[in-house]
């Protein structure tokens, strides 16, 4: 299946693409390839000004959830690296780093108790940033441009207790995430030993995917024969494990390569947060938020780049929360989206930058704002 490149636009495609890396030559990182910079066009059909708008609002993402840096400053979360099954295992025909995704093995109860969201989607991301460093490093070594990866989700093991309301409503979120900001990201998509059940989740998900990324995606049931037969197609032998039809091995022969991928299992309950009545700090203030009603707290923010923390408990009940940044000409910029935070069980924490500097004038203008309700 093949993705759009810019040796293969049309003339009036070449001319938006031009018009596009001008509009935004100011703020263009110089690691991005023409290629890379493509996917941004492509994702909002060659509309300059939308497409303009899309990465401007990522770069502020990278920039306020600290993206940037996170592959060398964030530790993951130990319980994450070890029981999402997830790794890479080398590359395919075009270079592209190839991903395996044992999703039908992850305990998802299981790791949702054991991090926060917050850090859950994080790891997320971090996994693709990573993704993305190996894209220029196998640019590096081909001397080809390589800005997609070639993802294998195996559905092996997956049952319907892992598709809760928490799970999916992550779900959702970390497919906003990267359709706002790894937009294009794959060449190949393959799910295979695909269950019944797993036509419940997608339909959640496929009203989000593009026409184009849904042509990249192959879903194959548990005949092994035909899907590694199409694994095979698009990447060497020595590149994919045994098991998924490869000749690639661990050191001590075992044919899943764990070495190399996670492949999840159940999580320790050693590894659970502990959920009780949390103790609100010396340094924080109470107020009653009656049922329905809204609390809103502006915050006056003095210098740019500045960190902007938070924490909060309640004494029973969760609660939502929303952090809003409001632009000078009131146009809200949401910095986190609001959700319910079980609060009354474990304390909330976080923090992000402040992009942006700025006075509360009159009554929001130039703010940051914490919505609970």
């Amino acid at each position: 299946m093949s993705v759009m490149e810019l040796a293969k636009l049309n003339p009036s495609q070449r001319v938006l693409f031009n018009q596009f890396a001008d509009a935004v030559a100011n703020y263009r990182p110089s690691e991005w390839i023409d290629d890379y910079l493509l996917k941004w066009l492509v994702a909002r059909d060659f509309d300059v000004q939308k497409a303009e708008a899309m990465l401007l609002q990522s770069l502020e993402w990278r920039q306020i959830h600290q993206i940037d840096g996170i592959l060398d400053n964030w530790t993951p979360p130990e319980v994450m690296k070890k029981y999402y099954a997830m790794g890479t295992v080398g590359s395919d025909k075009f270079g592209c780093p190839v991903w395996i995704n044992a999703f039908g093995r992850i305990d998802m109860a299981g790791l949702l108790q054991s991090v926060s969201k917050r850090d859950y989607i994080r790891y997320l991301a971090y996994i693709t940033e990573m993704s993305h460093r190996q894209m220029h490093q196998n640019s590096l070594v081909t001397g080809k441009p390589v800005s997609y990866q070639t993802l294998v989700i195996d559905m092996a093991e997956l049952s319907i207790n892992q598709l809760t309301k928490q799970f999916m409503d992550v779900g959702m979120e970390l497919t906003h995430m990267f359709l706002a900001n790894y937009p294009e990201g794959v060449r190949r998509v393959f799910v295979i030993n695909v269950p019944q059940i797993f036509s419940t989740a997608f339909t959640f998900v496929k009203p989000f995917l593009s026409a184009a990324t849904l042509a990249k995606l192959s879903m194959f049931s548990h005949d092994s024969k035909m899907w590694k037969n199409a694994l095979l197609e698009e990447i060497d032998a020595s590149q994919l494990p045994v098991h998924y039809g490869g000749t690639m091995t661990d050191p001590d022969g075992n044919p899943m390569c764990l070495t190399k991928i996670s492949m999840g299992g159940q999580v320790p309950q050693t590894y659970y947060l502990e959920r009780k009545q949390p103790v609100p700090g010396d340094q924080m203030i109470s107020d009653l938020i009656p049922a329905g009603k809204r609390k809103l707290i502006e915050i006056t923010v003095e210098e740019a780049k500045s960190f902007l923390r938070w924490e909060f408990v309640t004494e029973d009940g969760d609660i939502n929360f929303q952090l809003v940044y409001v632009r000078d000409n009131g146009e809200n910029l949401i910095i986190l989206p609001r959700d319910r935070y079980e609060c009354h069980q474990l304390m909330e924490k976080g923090e992000i930058v402040c992009i942006y500097s700025g006075r509360c004038k009159r009554q929001i203008n130039k703010a940051y704002e914490l919505k609970l309700n």
